[in-house]
């Protein structure tokens, strides 16, 4: 079980950039092919851009030409939180932190192998902790 972060929405506000706070806490979506992760190859872990939590290792990370980074897993079991989305009038699977339930994106189920999942994300609600060498 992964230890919550709870704040107000001024404490995120404050602490968030306007773009952060709109995609992470009010569930926006950045634009197509703008994110600074989606050709992103550098190794290393994804993590929360408002809490630090661990998501996503960079080897789980491909190519899926949809303009946002995809991954086909998780860091763990426990990293991510999934709940029905149906907004915008589609049925759709979101993605979220879970410690600090931040909008991350949505995971859909055209993704390859191992997993078939693809998570597509926001490079907005991702900071990439870079593995040396």
């Amino acid at each position: 079980m992964v230890d919550k972060v709870t704040k107000s929405e001024q404490e995120w506000m404050q602490q968030l950039t306007s773009e952060e706070f709109q995609i992470c806490r009010l569930k926006g979506t950045e634009r197509p092919f703008t994110g600074k992760y989606n050709s992103e190859k550098s190794a290393g872990v994804y993590k929360c851009i408002c809490c630090g939590h661990p998501l996503f290792d960079s080897g789980t990370k491909y190519e899926s030409g949809s303009g946002w980074p995809s991954f086909f897993a998780p860091i763990s079991e426990d990293s991510v939180a999934t709940e029905e989305d149906f907004s915008h009038g589609m049925r759709r699977v979101e993605v979220m932190c879970a410690r600090c339930d931040s909008h991350l994106g949505h995971v859909f189920e055209d993704g390859p192998a191992p997993t078939g999942l693809r998570y597509c994300m926001n490079s907005v609600s991702l900071d990439l902790d870079k593995k040396d060498g």
